[in-house]
């Protein structure tokens, strides 16, 4: 059902736990499954230096949170900002249809991330952030 890197994320995920005085902070949730994802960057001349996550949820969601922070782990925050759920469940060598839904959590929770450190250094948030992934009755994702 899930593959081995889903499992390995699973079972032993990268960069959990929180960054005291983060740089950019990002929470999102899915009404839909009960998730919740947190993003913690540490950025240093917009390059992210650090970032952790907490996640409550499914084996699935915790996995895609580990693999989204492990592919923009030093990384320009522009390139950040390109991760995208299919990316995220690529890295992993997919997911069941029945749980896609909670890799969209890993990409709003950076651009959320990112948003805030925008927010924080007065700079002009010139991209989409989503509507959350809460409903199953739009196409936005």
């Amino acid at each position: 059902m899930y593959s081995e890197k889903v499992m390995d994320h699973f079972t032993n995920p990268r960069n959990v736990g929180k960054i005291e005085n983060a740089d950019g902070v990002g929470e999102v949730g899915n009404a839909k499954c009960g998730d919740i994802m947190k993003v913690y960057l540490k950025i240093d001349n917009d390059v992210i230096t650090d970032v952790k996550f907490q996640t409550f949820g499914c084996g699935a969601a915790i996995a895609t949170s580990s693999m989204a922070t492990e592919l923009i782990m030093g990384k320009p925050v522009s390139e950040a900002l390109k991760l995208t759920n299919k990316a995220v469940v690529e890295a992993l060598d997919g997911l069941p249809p029945v749980k896609l839904h909670c890799s969209v959590l890993a990409e709003e929770a950076v651009k959320t991330a990112v948003a805030d450190y925008y927010n924080k250094i007065g700079r002009e948030i010139d991209f989409d952030l989503g509507c959350g992934g809460c409903c199953d009755h739009c196409d936005h994702h």
